[in-house]
């Protein structure tokens, strides 16, 4: 009975769709072509010089975007309870895809992170991670009971049946990844997981007991994981130096990237030196950073504070915006689903433009749409997709 109600309910939804949501799709619009200018111009040194083609990283960049667009046209006209169906078969795929890059995967730089593809590209199963984790998580965390009575019973009996039950699945999913090693990318899964699962929330009981089982449990591994290999320990020292001193202590060594950065931006000021006029990406910053990972830096240091405001404002409006589509979402799973999407895209987004402007230590996470890579490319594109495809029900009752 209960069953056909839902049924009912959700013939009536599709009856009554609205379109999109429209704030979310023009951001997502402008920072594409925004972001793809930004990777050719960080790129067009680089590829200049070893492909002879200064367009080389642009075209494949755009054929990821023409694999991509397809894909979220699909995803968006797919009823999301639909997608949710595929989480737990998701999950398994992301398992053995995660298993198998660190068995026979290629190793770049001493990391087994890709699958390399000759012309078409690198694949990185951990990327494809990001959404299967939020999709097997919304929907589980939709069906549990967190109505505990008091936090004494919570502690216990919420670790027992439900902190034991989510640890051990992001717990996996998470070891396989470190193993890479790859901590930026654990760090925004554990997270924006962990998020997740406080916004499940049924009473005060349960944020409660979560948090602390997040400092007594979450806090210790954390800072084991950044500190256990010694290149991640030479970059918490070379933040902590210029955050206490102003400078790094070792400017040819550990303390070169994030010295070359700041002095990209410093120069750029307030309104930048130019589109295109960048000098840091003439190989003053490590290897292919310019595209990837410090792509916000050489915007800065071509479009200045002002540009970069302009960006951070963007990703502000994302995450208010995309919020309120999980508080008009018709259901729990939807409303987890487009939290965990929002978080997601909005952490790596600040985790990289923070590291960026030295707030943090560099992480080595991609920022979303400006950063140059085929995976994050398209997880990025579904996870709008996704997001999009609540906000048509999200319009239902005209809280938009």
């Amino acid at each position: 009975m209960v069953s056909r109600r839902k049924k009912n309910k959700r013939k009536n939804i599709k009856k009554r769709l609205g379109s999109g949501d429209r704030v979310i799709l023009t951001l997502t619009i402008l920072m594409l072509i925004f972001g793809a200018m930004m990777i050719f111009d960080a790129s067009m040194y680089v590829a200049n010089n070893v492909f002879y083609d200064k367009f080389h990283f642009l075209i494949l960049h755009l054929r990821w975007l023409a694999i991509g667009i397809p894909l979220f046209l699909i995803i968006y006209s797919w009823d999301y309870h639909k997608i949710l169906k595929l989480a737990v078969p998701s999950l398994i795929a992301t398992v053995a895809l995660l298993l198998l890059v660190l068995i026979a995967g290629d190793e770049i730089n001493g990391a087994k992170r890709w699958f390399v593809l000759g012309e078409i590209g690198n694949i990185q199963p951990a990327e494809f991670a990001k959404i299967a984790v939020i999709l097997y998580f919304s929907s589980w965390l939709s069906t549990q009971n967190f109505k505990y009575k008091s936090l004494n019973s919570a502690l216990k009996d919420g670790f027992l049946r439900h902190l034991l039950n989510f640890g051990a699945i992001l717990g996996s999913i998470a070891i396989l990844i470190i193993l890479e090693p790859d901590l930026g990318t654990t760090m925004i899964i554990c997270i924006t997981a962990f998020l997740m699962f406080l916004i499940s929330a049924e009473n005060r009981v349960h944020t409660i007991s979560t948090v602390l089982s997040a400092f007594i449990i979450g806090i210790p591994l954390a800072t084991i994981a950044a500190i256990i290999e010694p290149y991640r320990l030479e970059r918490i020292k070379t933040y902590v130096e210029l955050l206490l001193k102003g400078n790094v202590a070792d400017p040819r060594g550990s303390g070169y990237q994030i010295q070359q950065i700041l002095i990209g931006i410093g120069s750029g000021g307030f309104f930048g030196k130019g589109f295109g006029q960048s000098r840091q990406r003439f190989g003053y910053l490590v290897e292919n950073t310019a595209f990837t990972d410090s792509t916000f830096a050489i915007l800065l240091e071509e479009l200045g504070f002002l540009g970069g405001s302009i960006l951070v404002f963007a990703w502000i409006l994302f995450f208010l915006r995309g919020t309120k589509i999980a508080q008009n979402a018709p259901d729990k799973e939807g409303k987890l689903l487009a939290m965990g999407i929002v978080i997601w895209l909005t952490l790596q987004a600040f985790l990289n433009m923070g590291a960026n402007v030295g707030l943090i230590p560099l992480t080595g996470m991609p920022l979303p749409f400006f950063t140059y890579g085929g995976s994050s490319t398209l997880v990025t594109i579904m996870g709008i997709a996704i997001l999009l495809n609540i906000s048509r029900f999200s319009n239902l009752n005209g809280k938009n």
